[in-house]
């Protein structure tokens, strides 16, 4: 890696976290284009370099929220008890059954486009309250668990996915972002471990692109400490626009890599 792509890392982590962080997204599933597209990190060794990035960038975003007093809690503890068996069963798909990236891209563009414009709907045209109860603990669980195989085999946090879930069923976003970090924190270590000892049974580019994933991952360690910085300074509804954004964009950016 040249110190030009190093740069680019870096400020691609930066940019991606400073936006995403204020509603619980590590950026991760923004990067993980960039990094193939732009970088030319080979597959499968994206995954675990895109997991190197939520490993580093991760305590930016969570110094502030504990500094904040707004980490930890029953939804953090329900998330990470979904995730981290999610991953390590994501690792061992990816290495060894290898699934088309074709497959992930539509199911993330079928998924995140709908929800996204639904929870833009659910916030422009709010329902009645008693209609917004949060999923149970054991639906959030399955929810985190399926999560976390997703991000296992192509490398996102999983906030992008459980953001607009949790928040779309009535959960505030301030509850759900810091929750949503630090599960995305806890899982990409176990994810990021799980890869570097697979690497030493299987063939191919398994291991992490240390030094792209560490440069990416500075930039985005001060861009989600910014970014969980400005999340109280804005207003719910902003918050939720925002997050129904992001969704919508991952997934049109998706479907149309599907159509070329």
């Amino acid at each position: 890696m040249d110190w030009s792509t190093g740069l680019l890392g870096f400020a691609a982590g930066f940019l991606i976290s400073v936006t995403t962080a204020p509603v619980g997204v590590s950026g991760a599933v923004f990067l993980l284009p960039v990094q193939v597209s732009v970088l030319g990190v080979p597959s499968p060794a994206v995954t675990p370099t895109n997991l190197l990035y939520n490993v580093v960038a991760g305590p930016g975003a969570l110094l502030r929220h504990w500094r904040a007093g707004r980490l930890g809690g029953p939804l953090t503890r329900l998330l990470i008890a979904g995730t981290v068996p999610g991953v390590v069963i994501g690792a061992v798909i990816r290495v060894f059954a290898v699934p088309g990236p074709h497959v992930f891209r539509l199911l993330v563009a079928a998924l995140l486009l709908p929800l996204g414009l639904w929870l833009w709907l659910r916030t422009v045209r709010p329902a009645p309250p008693s209609t917004l109860a949060p999923p149970s603990s054991r639906a959030t669980t399955s929810l985190a668990l399926a999560v976390g195989v997703a991000g296992g085999i192509y490398g996102i946090g999983g906030g992008s996915l459980l953001g607009p879930i949790l928040v779309g069923r009535g959960t505030p976003v301030a509850a759900v972002a810091p929750a949503a970090l630090a599960s995305t924190f806890v899982t990409s270590i176990v994810g990021a471990a799980t890869y570097a000892l697979l690497s030493l049974a299987a063939t191919g580019d398994v291991a992490p692109d240390w030094l792209l994933g560490l440069s990416c991952g500075a930039g985005g360690l001060l861009g989600g400490y910014l970014g969980a910085h400005l999340q109280p300074h804005l207003p719910e509804t902003a918050l939720r626009l925002l997050l129904g954004t992001l969704a919508t964009g991952v997934g049109a950016l998706y479907a149309v890599q599907i159509l070329r």
